[in-house]
């Protein structure tokens, strides 16, 4: 590095005396030898060795002692990292997704990753990706003696992801519009036609809503789920970009109720937002919980020190961190379940996330079809 800062310095000397300049009175013109072919190629010389010193930075990510795809928020996740980083001595190097892209930005980089990876370890906020990953051969199994008894329900049977941390589907709405007990309780509720006009709900394409409505395929069926899109469409759903869209849209007043996730409620009222929330549940058989997912890419470049970044997004401390943090999610490791009530989700839906990550594909392309 040393001699690449000493090549950028001699090409900026050499570019300097290209320019010598002269002083006439007050007025300063240029050296009349300096020839003009001789200053464009030192300024390409100086553009090659400082692109080269460029390159170089750039691909410092191999350098790192683990590298992380990260789609949770970044102002959530890096205390976490941060932590590790702290107790294992290794260094992160860490990318994050778009809040336009949500999960499926980092996703698609991993596939185009797939020959050469660049990344060591995902972790997501959602699991119906990660399963899809999981298919296509990118994901490569973990285990430990730390997995050994993790709840089958959030564990793929090959070990090439777990879910911990969960967010859960609700129905959010405006306290100032809609009492405790006038709100809906469950999506058969939202299809009332008194709430045509009034409800908001995130596009599918990104974030968590494509993996809600792919469960109502799941749990309901195709045609009784396509049946729910056409009475949504029935009650003009307003349809934005994500969560926080959502969210908002109710909290000044533009809908009185929204599909969204627990943690972008928490958000709202921190900010002193008129918003509530209950469980979007289906059907009486309770509401879906979306837990993060951590997986450890195939070939990754550092697979040792992937394995103790795993192992502490496993763990009980990084879930209480999770629970603690401002998205509040809710903990499956029992010590947390019982040192955290207010979070413990009491009525996850039962489904098979397997089949709901097969259904993401006819929920969006129904979505469409249907939401008008």
């Amino acid at each position: 590095m040393r001699n690449m800062d000493s090549q950028v310095k001699s090409g900026f000397t050499y570019v300097k005396s290209l320019f010598k300049m002269r002083r006439t009175g007050f007025k300063t013109t240029y050296d009349a030898g300096v020839n003009a072919g001789r200053i464009i190629i030192g300024c390409l010389l100086l553009l090659m060795v400082m692109g080269v010193g460029s390159c170089q930075q750039d691909g410092s990510d191999n350098a790192s002692d683990v590298i992380l795809y990260c789609s949770v928020d970044q102002e959530i996740a890096e205390p976490i990292v941060a932590a590790f980083e702290s107790q294992s001595g290794l260094s992160v190097k860490v990318r994050y997704d778009t809040e336009a892209s949500k999960t499926v930005g980092l996703v698609q980089k991993l596939r185009a990753e797939k020959a050469s990876p660049v990344a060591d370890v995902f972790w997501s906020s959602e699991i119906f990706h990660t399963i899809r990953l999981a298919n296509e051969g990118i994901l490569t199994p973990y285990t430990s003696e730390q997995t050994r008894d993790w709840p089958a329900s959030f564990a793929d049977a090959q070990g090439r992801w777990y879910g911990f941390g969960l967010r859960v589907r609700v129905i959010g709405y405006n306290t100032g519009r809609v009492s405790k007990e006038e709100a809906p309780r469950c999506l058969e509720d939202v299809l009332n036609s008194r709430w045509k006009d009034r409800l908001v709900m995130a596009q599918p394409q990104f974030g968590t809503t494509g993996g809600d409505v792919a469960s109502w395929f799941v749990h309901y069926g195709d045609e009784k789920a396509r049946d729910i899109l056409r009475q949504l469409n029935d009650n003009n759903v307003m349809i934005v970009a994500g969560n926080s869209t959502a969210v908002k849209k109710v909290a000044t007043g533009q809908a009185d109720i929204c599909f969204t996730d627990t943690d972008d409620i928490y958000a709202a009222q921190r900010n002193g937002s008129p918003v509530a929330m209950h469980f979007l549940d289906q059907g009486n058989q309770g509401a879906l919980a979306i837990p993060n997912t951590a997986a450890q890419i195939k070939n990754g470049p550092n697979p040792e020190n992937a394995k103790l970044l795993m192992a502490f997004l496993l763990s009980s401390p990084l879930e209480k961190m999770l629970v603690e943090s401002d998205s509040h999610n809710s903990p499956i490791h029992k010590d947390l379940q019982e040192k955290y009530p207010e979070y413990a989700l009491e009525k996850p839906l039962a489904v098979d996330y397997e089949q709901v990550a097969g259904k993401l594909t006819t929920a969006i392309e129904s979505t469409r079809e249907l939401l008008h």
